[in-house]
């Protein structure tokens, strides 16, 4: 078309050339933006601009002769470049039956359920690779070195259970199961294939790394989640440091080809992070916030964040130990002994601990189911003070008074300082899916009470 721009052709017709050449200009420097190669993207994307109709630039009929002419011969050279580059190189020797290593089409489709953190490599297998087997679990800081060189963190499902089994992990999830329970839960490499969208897919998958980067709605209405596939095997003629090279350089070009990941779950603050700022000027029950914390005792905070983020392990596979222990309503028994003590002995004979200001606040609650306003706490003092008496060896010094007058002050925050407290000690042990029916809680301007049935409760 460039080239018969140079008969006497009707007005029409260049005008046509400039709209054919704009959009085909375009779309080939969206090609090249895709292919990282930024000469072609920006000489395409200049032409396209050149060659517009809208904001014609005027050169003369001569010198629009000679772009013509070079424009179409520089095409005529790049097709011919490519087609050359494009031509199928002869294929390295591999074993028979060995896996093709390949990135063409590595986008495969789970179901929400299945998605993982956009920072983690799973690995997964519906085919046992002995030598990746014995790699993993017997020299797992090989592949996990080389997860922290790309960004990444590696997951190994089996490992992956015996460590949350030695963090105390599991049992925070689920304080009801018993040892042997916990011992006899299992992950294997093929727990995520459950999880595929359309289970053809499974043929796809031998070994190999898996990691999530778009979740959307697909067109049953339900939420997708897509995921990247990255085969890696030990029977292929390529050594496993080439493929996992491979692997890194094929993810880091990915990611700089603007593929829109999931924001981290790291970036999801847990309850306790931080606290929203909130005097002791105003009134407590204007402050209190179970569960976005509001007090201003950042160090209070901290403690409690440090001991939830220990237990829980945030960060590590958060969705699949969503999927594998599930915390459920299976409340325990609360006992209180005769030295105070708190035990629960449905979860495993558990002891809860508490400062003796903040536990003589959660026995106060304990005793009145039907919950106190925080308004109404002076009224509540003397009985307060008898029962911090009680956990008190020493009786009641000044300065013990002084920390009832102050809890029971509905003008200040120590009342808030010590739900914190307490809410810290359940939420620090189990899960807060569980923990919630334990802790004092409330909405402002109404009640504050524990809603744990009274018929579990057994005072000794």
């Amino acid at each position: 078309m460039l080239l018969l721009c140079l008969a006497p052709m009707p007005y029409g017709y260049f005008v046509l050339v400039r709209f054919v050449a704009m959009v085909a200009f375009g779309a080939m420097a969206l090609k090249y933006y895709q292919e990282r190669k930024s000469e072609l993207m920006w000489t395409c994307a200049t032409l396209a601009l050149l060659f517009q109709p809208f904001a014609k630039i005027a050169l003369g009929r001569l010198i629009w002769n000679i772009v013509d002419v070079v424009v179409a011969i520089g095409l005529i050279v790049l097709f011919f470049i490519e087609k050359r580059g494009a031509t199928p190189q002869q294929k390295p020797q591999k074993p028979s039956g060995a896996p093709e290593l390949g990135a063409v089409d590595n986008e495969i489709e789970f179901s929400l359920k299945g998605r993982l953190a956009p920072r983690e490599l799973i690995y997964v297998a519906s085919e046992e690779d002995k030598e990746l087997t014995e790699l993993f679990e017997t020299k797992p800081e090989v592949v996990e070195g080389w997860g922290k060189m790309i960004g990444f963190q590696i997951i190994y499902l089996p490992l992956l259970m015996k460590r949350l089994r030695a963090k105390e992990v599991l049992h925070y999830r689920a304080p009801y199961l018993s040892d042997m329970e916990l011992e006899g839960l299992r992950l294997g490499n093929d727990y995520l294939l459950q999880y595929l969208d359309n289970p053809n897919d499974r043929k796809r998958i031998k070994q190999g790394f898996i990691r999530t980067v778009d979740i959307h709605r697909g067109g049953d209405g339900k939420d997708k989640a897509s995921n990247r596939f990255y085969p890696l095997s030990s029977k292929c003629g390529e050594s496993l440091g080439d493929q996992l090279h491979r692997i890194g350089k094929q993810i880091t070009q990915e990611q700089t080809a603007s593929i829109r990941l999931l924001p981290a779950d790291d970036d999801e603050c847990d309850d306790w992070d931080a606290p929203s700022g909130g005097g002791s000027s105003g009134r407590a029950d204007e402050q209190f916030n179970s569960q976005i914390e509001a007090e201003n005792t950042a160090d209070l905070i901290e403690e409690v964040r440090e001991r939830i983020a220990k237990l829980r392990q945030r960060g590590i596979a958060e969705h699949i130990l969503e999927q594998l222990i599930h915390p459920d309503d299976r409340l325990s028994r609360l006992v209180i002994t005769k030295d105070y003590r708190l035990l629960l002995p449905d979860y495993n004979n558990m002891e809860v601990k508490m400062e003796p200001l903040a536990k003589a606040v959660y026995l106060l609650f304990l005793r009145h189911p039907e919950g106190i306003l925080f308004k109404h706490l002076p009224d509540y003092r003397e009985e307060f003070a008898e029962i911090y008496q009680g956990l008190r060896a020493t009786g009641l010094n000044e300065r013990a008074l002084q920390s009832i007058e102050d809890v029971t002050n509905p003008t200040l925050n120590s009342i808030n300082e010590k739900c914190a407290r307490i809410r810290g000690a359940f939420v620090g042990l189990f899960d807060n899916h569980m923990a919630r029916h334990y802790y004092i809680d409330g909405l402002r301007g109404e009640a504050k009470k524990i809603s744990l049935p009274r018929e579990l409760v057994d005072w000794e």
